[in-house]
C-alpha cells in the first residue's frame, strides 16, 4: 500500500488497537528472585496514547500475556479496553467493534509478531515497530523507524494524528508562548 493509502486508512481511525510486549515494551520480559514480573513502558509512546484520546480516538491495549504492569500502565493511561490473556486477538478485536458499533475501517492495531497478523488484517490500518518480525513488517501499512518500547507506538499516534489533521490542535498549548 502506498503512504497515501496508509494515511487515507488512518484518517478513518476511530479505535486503534495495542500490542504489549514488543510494542509497548520492549519485547523482553524481566523476572524479579520471587517470580514477580517486571515491565518498562516509554513515556513518549505514552504520551502519544494520551493525544490520541484527546482526539477523541478510543484506545484498547490486547495481549497474549497477563500482568499486573499492563494493567496498571493501562489504569495509568485511563484505557478503558483491556484484554489480557487473549489467545484469539482477531475475535477480541470483532468483539470490541460491535460492542462500540465500529466497523474494522475505522479500526487499527499495532503488533509485532505472527500472531499478531490475523487482527492486523482484520483492520483497515495496521502498524509495527522496526524491529517487528520480517513478516509482520511486509504486511503492516505503516512501519515505525523505532523500535517497540522505545517510541514507535508515538510515532504512530504522531502520524495518526497528522493524517487526521488534528496535530495541531492537540499540541497548540505546547506551541505557543501565550502567557496567562
Amino acid at each position: 500500500m502506498s503512504a497515501a493509502q496508509s494515511r487515507a486508512a488512518a484518517a478513518r481511525l476511530k479505535l486503534m488497537a495495542f500490542d504489549i510486549d514488543g510494542v509497548l515494551t520492549d519485547g523482553c520480559l524481566y523476572y524479579g528472585e520471587d517470580g514477580q514480573e517486571w515491565k518498562a513502558f516509554n513515556t513518549l509512546d505514552g504520551q502519544g496514547l494520551r493525544f490520541l484520546q484527546q482526539a477523541g480516538i478510543e484506545l484498547a491495549i490486547i495481549t497474549g500475556r497477563t500482568s499486573g504492569a499492563v494493567a496498571a500502565r493501562a489504569a495509568n493511561l485511563e484505557i478503558r479496553h483491556l484484554f489480557q490473556g487473549v489467545a484469539d486477538k482477531r475475535a477480541c478485536l470483532a468483539a470490541l467493534l460491535d460492542r462500540l458499533k465500529l466497523l474494522p475501517a475505522e479500526a487499527g492495531y499495532m503488533g509485532d509478531d505472527v500472531v499478531d497478523l490475523p487482527v492486523m488484517r482484520l483492520c483497515a490500518f495496521s502498524a509495527a515497530p522496526a524491529n517487528a518480525h520480517p513478516l509482520v513488517r511486509e504486511r503492516a501499512l505503516f512501519v515505525t523507524e523505532a523500535r517497540g518500547g522505545e517510541g514507535a507506538a508515538r510515532e504512530v499516534s504522531d502520524f495518526i494524528l497528522a493524517a487526521q489533521e488534528k496535530s495541531d490542535r492537540i499540541l497548540k498549548s505546547w506551541l505557543t508562548d501565550e502567557k496567562a
